[in-house]
C-alpha cells in the first residue's frame, strides 16, 4: 500500500499540534482539546485539523475561538519543525464523532436493559 506524501504531513501535523496544545499555548480557552484527525488536501495547502471539547457548548464555543487565534503561532511553530517550504493553512473543524458514538452507546445500554416483553413465561 502506497502513502501519499500528505498523509505523511499530516501525521507529522497531528503530532505537532498535539504536543503545541500540551506545551506551547498559553490560551486557557484551550483547555481540554483533543485532535482526533489531520486531512491534508493533496497539494499540501489546506491541513483541515479536527479536534474535540470535553465540557459544555460554552467551553467548545471558547476553545474554537482560542483555537482560531493560536493559528497564526501554530503555524510559525510548524514551520521550525516540520522545516516545510510551505506550510498549510491551518482550519479547526470540530469533530462530534466521539458525541455521536457515546450516544449510539447509551442508546444500545438502554434496550439491553428494558425487560423484553416477547420472552413468554415456561
Amino acid at each position: 500500500m502506497e502513502f501519499k506524501r500528505s498523509h505523511r504531513v499530516g501525521e507529522a501535523i497531528h503530532k505537532e499540534i498535539s504536543a503545541l496544545l500540551i506545551k506551547g499555548l498559553k490560551d486557557p480557552r484551550v483547555g481540554f482539546v483533543t485532535i482526533t484527525a489531520v486531512e491534508v488536501t493533496s497539494d499540501m495547502r489546506i491541513a483541515k485539523v479536527y479536534y474535540s471539547v470535553m465540557g459544555s457548548e460554552e467551553e467548545r464555543g471558547n476553545a474554537a475561538k482560542g483555537l482560531k487565534s493560536s493559528v497564526p503561532y501554530i503555524r510559525r511553530e510548524l514551520g521550525k519543525r516540520l522545516r516545510m517550504r510551505y506550510v498549510p493553512e491551518i482550519l479547526f473543524m470540530f469533530d462530534d464523532s466521539l458525541e455521536y458514538g457515546n450516544r449510539i452507546e447509551s442508546l444500545i445500554r438502554e434496550i439491553n436493559q428494558e425487560p423484553r416483553d416477547d420472552q413468554e413465561d415456561s
